[in-house]
């Protein structure tokens, strides 16, 4: 089934079951009014969520209404964790060989990860919100799953069972800011503005053939001011399935349901594929010509995240953004 939420005024908004092909919806309130609510009882509020979900479908619904990804929420506008993983090592080899520094050899055994803000998850088309062009803005398109609660030291084979839904995420960075808060060795915190998500989570049976053993086997597709810049196939060249990501965030600790897991910049070893991160252009720039020649985005810039199912339709629906500066909110 496909899950959303509608803005309703409140920071929460309201839980909507959405139809496969994105045309209508239904609201929840019935069942649940709030996504964390269905993740919190999900062996009870699932199948009752279904069954709305196949009404829908089945065009038995009387109270649809058509689906309008603008006004949507982050399907879950406030999580109880955002963490992010770096799940393709190419992403890293090639930042790391433009700037001529050896990738670690734990790199390939045991997954980065940081800890994102999840007090504030922006919705597919809102804004994002920048104070300054010259802090190097950037989009990072990538997959996400949200999670039911995982036991600590749980193996990467079992938090796979933890997984109830998956979606988009555009991760922004601010590139010029990394660098000197990476070097004080505690992490990223105002290099990482709001991240977005797409319209719908869907579970995992949505994705048919394509989820395969923690990975999603289809291509993120990100345009930039109209321009297709990346066809990225997400899953052969994942390293770190989303398993391992889960078993390595619980690993000491437990993780609770509502929580939300990243799997980094999607990225293709074939430059043919393009990218889904300005960074990584900027690598492939400066490994080929000594220096980057394509900037960052500017404020008016527009990004567009989205990946088609085996049936070419839009699966999570698209996250459709522009960038903004502060001083004109």
């Amino acid at each position: 089934m496909k899950l959303a939420t509608y803005k309703d005024g409140s920071r929460d908004g309201q839980l909507v079951v959405v139809s496969r092909d994105l045309s209508s919806a239904h609201y929840a309130s019935g069942i649940a009014d709030r996504l964390q609510q269905v993740l919190d009882d999900w062996n009870f509020m699932s199948p009752q969520l279904q069954d709305l979900y196949d009404s829908l479908n089945q065009g038995k619904s009387r109270h649809a209404f058509s689906f309008d990804p603008a006004q949507c929420m982050a399907p879950l506008p406030r999580a109880y964790q955002w963490a992010d993983g770096s799940a393709y090592i190419n992403h890293v080899e090639l930042v790391r060989k433009a700037r001529n520094s050896e990738v670690p050899a734990s790199f390939y055994t045991d997954p980065l990860m940081y800890q994102g803000g999840s007090d504030d998850l922006l919705g597919p088309c809102d804004d994002v919100v920048c104070v300054s062009e010259e802090h190097g803005i950037d989009f990072e398109a990538e997959l996400a799953v949200v999670t039911g609660d995982v036991p600590m030291g749980c193996t990467p084979e079992r938090a796979l069972d933890g997984i109830r839904l998956v979606m988009l995420a555009n991760d922004v960075s601010l590139r010029n800011l990394i660098p000197d808060e990476l070097a004080k060795g505690f992490g990223f915190v105002q290099s990482k503005p709001a991240t977005a998500f797409s319209p719908v989570a869907v579970t995992l049976d949505e994705l048919g053939e394509a989820w395969d053993k923690g990975r999603v086997h289809l291509t993120v597709q990100s345009t930039w001011n109209g321009r297709r810049v990346g066809m990225c196939e997400a899953g052969p060249e994942m390293t770190f399935h989303f398993g391992q990501l889960i078993a390595h965030l619980c690993k000491t600790r437990r993780v609770r349901a509502g929580s939300i897991v990243g799997s980094g910049t999607v990225s293709n070893k074939d430059w043919s594929h393009g990218y889904s991160c300005i960074a990584e252009k900027r690598a492939i720039e400066t490994i080929q010509d000594g220096k980057p020649s394509t900037a960052f985005m500017k404020f008016g810039d527009r990004i567009r995240i989205e990946v088609k199912g085996k049936d070419g339709q839009s699966l999570f629906g698209a996250i459709e953004q522009e960038m903004v500066s502060l001083a004109d909110q």
